[in-house]
């Protein structure tokens, strides 16, 4: 800054005013100023700075699928929020690996990050502790865990997964496979709880042998879905717990010669840029993507400021139902009492 300051042929305070925008410089010292650093190649030391100040302007950013759209999407909204906060974003992945979480929460912690926001891939007890070691803002998303008493914004799963199982009902369907997510996860547990909600409404008893895990993962679902519609009594239709088991639940379908509609009605959790695009298109439950990043960003912007209450928020946001293609009316066979339909 010494350096820049004699080049431009002013004062450090007034190089420090144009650099942190500490009080106002006029149009002509800024441009002289802005041109000594360019001919001199100074950059700021960020590493000292944050020393200096106790703050690095950086927020920790951890989710549990980057190859997943629900979350790349998330990533994007909040980065441009925080952006225009005059944050930086350190982004992890925690690839629904409850280890890799805690490895990526201590690193993104000895990097100095200003606060977290997290969809954490279990709610283990070595999470808990590190979180509250921390003494740092936090913000779930997506995902809660039992013990950790920190801002939200989560969606009612339980209540889309209702939602949507209710209309496959309402079709005439009574034998409905469902491909769960982990349920380590929150998620992972209420949209199973929706499900079993529904058919209890509907009369119906839980079934084991329709319920297959798929661990919020293509493949899985995939193996998950063959073991269902290979099965003698195969369901006539099947609702996947996310956006990439269903593309598994789709590839199955095809692999063993059978359509969708006609053979299995499909649904599922998750609405994403193609499922309007599948052939036929996908009925699916879209998640305020938008909302849910925002939502998440602000929070945390006020806790960083201080502005926030004491007593943590929870956000819970709703689904909608997408109504689309890939589920049809079951009508039974019915037969007389000569065996002929």
């Amino acid at each position: 800054m010494l350096d820049v300051a004699k080049s431009a042929e002013v004062s450090v305070a007034t190089v420090s005013a144009v650099l942190n925008g500490s009080a106002p410089v006029s149009p002509e010292l800024r441009s002289r100023i802005q041109e000594a650093i360019h001919r001199i190649g100074y950059k700021r030391n960020a590493i000292a700075r944050s020393l200096k100040l106790g703050t690095t302007r950086t927020v920790g950013l951890m989710v549990a699928d980057i190859t997943n759209p629900f979350f790349t999407d998330v990533v994007s909204v909040i980065q441009d929020v925080l952006h225009h906060a005059g944050y930086a974003v350190m982004l992890c992945c925690n690839d629904e690996d409850v280890g890799m979480q805690d490895e990526q929460i201590e690193l993104l912690i000895d990097r100095m990050v200003d606060g977290l926001i997290i969809a954490p891939a279990g709610d283990d007890a070595h999470l808990k502790r590190i979180l509250a070691a921390a003494k740092l803002p936090i913000v779930l998303i997506d995902r809660l865990c039992e013990g950790i008493d920190t801002d939200a914004v989560v969606l009612d799963n339980h209540r889309a997964v209702q939602d949507a199982a209710s209309y496959i009902l309402g079709l005439g369907h009574r034998r409905i496979g469902y491909i769960s997510g982990s349920l380590e996860t929150s998620t992972g547990r209420d949209r199973l709880a929706g499900y079993r909600a529904a058919l209890a409404a509907a009369g119906l008893p839980f079934d084991d042998n329709l319920v297959r895990l798929g661990n919020f993962r293509e493949m899985n679902a995939y193996t998950a879905a063959m073991q269902l519609l290979s099965s003698a009594d195969r369901p006539t239709a099947i609702f996947s717990a996310n956006n990439l088991m269903v593309i598994g639940v789709m590839k199955a379908i095809r692999d063993l010669g059978l359509t969708c509609p006609d053979d299995v009605s499909v649904a599922s959790f998750d609405d994403f840029p193609w499922a309007d695009v599948f052939e036929p298109h996908l009925t699916t439950i879209a998640q305020p993507v938008q909302a849910i990043g925002e939502q998440a960003a602000h929070l945390l912007l006020e806790r960083l400021a201080g502005k926030s209450p004491e007593t943590p928020r929870r956000l819970v946001l709703q689904g909608r139902l997408m109504i689309r293609g890939s589920c049809r009316t079951n009508i039974p066979v019915a037969f007389d009492g000569g065996g002929n339909i």
